[in-house]
């Protein structure tokens, strides 16, 4: 099966790249794809040691069989003596700010990463809709917590794209989410894959159909795209031979773009929460339940309350604070005070809550001063017009 899984995957990238119909006239490419900074430590380490850790972040588009699979088989074609460790750190719906507090649990935990790809602008923009700053403390938390963990490491960060993201393209625009990831990339010398631009020009250039790329979620046709861009990236970089003495070089370590960016980022478990009155930690009975809810999500006991008034305390450290929860069509508004401070709302229920027990981080307080703290919660009484209930169903809480 891996044969031909192998074979399957070539075919794709060779259809994507020369003989097919739609893709002869096709560019190649290289303008769209970004070169920064030194890119060779990867490389050394999987020639040299004849081993290395490959890990993936993002969301649906990385989880889904796409161009992941597709660039892990160009890595073992690249380097056929290489024992891969390979991480799928994928999660569907997931933006850049629930990866910088997953980063250590869903990545790191595996050992030091050699080459990291991300791909986080769709869901910045279509899902969590994040303003620049959310986008910066996401990506920015990544990069730097991945580089903090093995300063050796080498990232590549993708620009997928949607219809809107598309439509700005096409009008000589940058879409927010790929502006404000690309200061940090520029920042730390990271080099891009612009997958949105390509086709927004392969598309105007009338190469190649929205249809044939496949939409948001691409085709395999898209995803090969994507994939032998990559690749080409890996050649323009690799193609002379390595130096004998050739080492691996940690790389440069600039001072934050911005402070509080997420890079000490790290998931808090339910029981850390103290105080409980009205919520327990329990496996959900999602059968009874209104909505979809993932398999990935329902054998994990999540810390959960229904009422108004239900109430938690919970001491943390650090500069930033929230809760990655499941928030369904019964999803509810929570009050939270830090250190005393006056009680504020933030809303559980997102506007894909209706048909699904929907994924996402919210954040209560952002910009504290560095230290610990305490965090008051409690459900409110208030609910979002569209929620049928109260429900807070956290699967971790978030700290920086």
């Amino acid at each position: 099966m891996r044969i031909l899984h192998g074979i399957f995957v070539a075919i794709l990238l060779l259809a994507a790249t020369s003989g097919s119909a739609c893709c002869a006239a096709e560019p190649t490419g290289d303008a769209s794809i970004h070169r920064r900074g030194p890119f060779a430590n990867a490389r050394l380490r999987f020639e040299q040691d004849k081993e290395g850790h490959v890990a993936y972040i993002g969301g649906s588009i990385t989880e889904m069989n796409g161009y992941r699979p597709m660039v892990t088989e160009i890595l073992k074609r690249r380097f056929p003596e290489t024992k891969f460790t390979f991480t799928d750190a994928g999660i569907s719906s997931t933006c850049s700010t629930t990866g910088a507090f997953r980063l250590f649990n869903d990545v790191l935990s595996q050992g030091p990463v050699d080459l990291l790809f991300i791909e986080f602008a769709v869901n910045d923009d279509q899902d969590a809709g994040h303003a620049r700053r959310e986008c910066i403390r996401g990506m920015e938390g990544i990069v730097r917590h991945t580089r903090e963990h093995n300063p050796n490491a080498d990232i590549v960060v993708t620009y997928f794209v949607n219809p809107e993201m598309l439509a700005t393209w096409q009008a000589g625009n940058v879409p927010l989410s790929v502006e404000a990831h690309d200061a940090v990339v520029e920042h730390y010398e990271v080099p891009t894959i612009n997958l949105a631009k390509e086709v927004a020009d392969r598309i105007t250039a009338k190469t190649l159909t929205w249809e044939e790329f496949g939409g948001t979620h691409p085709k395999p046709h898209g995803n090969a795209i994507a994939a032998t861009m990559i690749d080409r990236l890996m050649e323009l970089s690799w193609n002379k031979p390595a130096a004998e003495n050739a080492s691996a070089e940690p790389h440069a370590m600039p001072e934050p773009l911005d402070p509080n960016s997420y890079a000490r980022g790290r998931l808090l478990p339910p029981a850390a929460a103290s105080q409980l009155k009205g919520m327990i930690i329990e496996t959900p009975a999602w059968k009874d339940l209104k909505g979809a809810s993932r398999s990935r999500f329902t054998e994990k006991p999540l810390l959960c309350g229904e009422q108004p008034g239900s109430e938690l305390v919970l001491e943390f450290e650090g500069t930033a604070v929230g809760a990655y929860v499941l928030a369904g069509p019964d999803a509810g508004i929570v009050e939270t005070s830090v250190d005393g401070a006056p009680y504020k709302q933030t809303n559980l229920f997102h506007r894909f809550s209706a048909g699904l027990h929907y994924p996402r981080t919210v954040i209560f307080d952002a910009d504290l001063a560095a230290g610990p703290h305490v965090l008051r919660l409690r459900i409110a009484d208030a609910k979002h017009p569209d929620s049928s209930g109260h429900a807070m169903r956290v699967l971790n809480f978030v700290a920086n």
